[in-house]
């Protein structure tokens, strides 16, 4: 991906994990038409894959295009701060970002629906080992995004 402002750029990949660790929401853009539809989501982040995952509903707007396109870009930011200054042309805004895409299915296989959900867990909070009952895991729905570009940016 192309970035105009090359010195907010970071390529460390240390530094973008942990961004990632840092986000607490991953907005997903999905195509719908002539309209991009944009849901928030909570994730989880597989690094050795390179691999988003989020849990959802299994039915509804955004599994239909999901199930339609396969293709999506995400979003996700952290580290918020206004900065002030005496002219509305000189207020700025400190951030950490990340922007990419990839491509998006619905996880079908059990195991890997177990590992995407001990993913998301162990980023939302902090660990990864859960049991999921085989019902639960019938009724709940885990997207993979496998990410083939991304960016990540800051303004600190």
């Amino acid at each position: 991906m192309e970035m105009r402002r090359k010195e907010r750029e970071i390529a460390d990949r240390d530094s973008i994990l942990k961004i990632i660790r840092e986000c607490q929401c991953c907005r997903i853009a999905l195509a719908d038409g002539r309209c991009p539809y944009i849901v928030p989501v909570n994730f989880g982040y597989d690094s050795a894959g390179n691999v988003l995952y989020f849990p959802g509903a299994a039915e509804g707007r955004k599994m239909d295009l999901i199930r339609k396109n396969g293709c999506a870009g995400f979003e996700m930011d952290t580290a918020h701060e206004l900065v002030r200054a005496d002219a509305a042309c000189g207020f700025s805004f400190r951030y950490r970002s990340i922007v990419g895409e990839g491509r998006i299915a619905v996880v079908e296989d059990p195991e890997e629906k177990r590992h995407g959900l001990d993913c998301i867990m162990k980023h939302m909070s902090g660990t990864g080992t859960w049991e999921y009952p085989d019902a639960m895991l019938r009724r709940t729905a885990v997207i993979r995004l496998d990410v083939e570009k991304l960016c990540a940016k800051a303004n600190e």
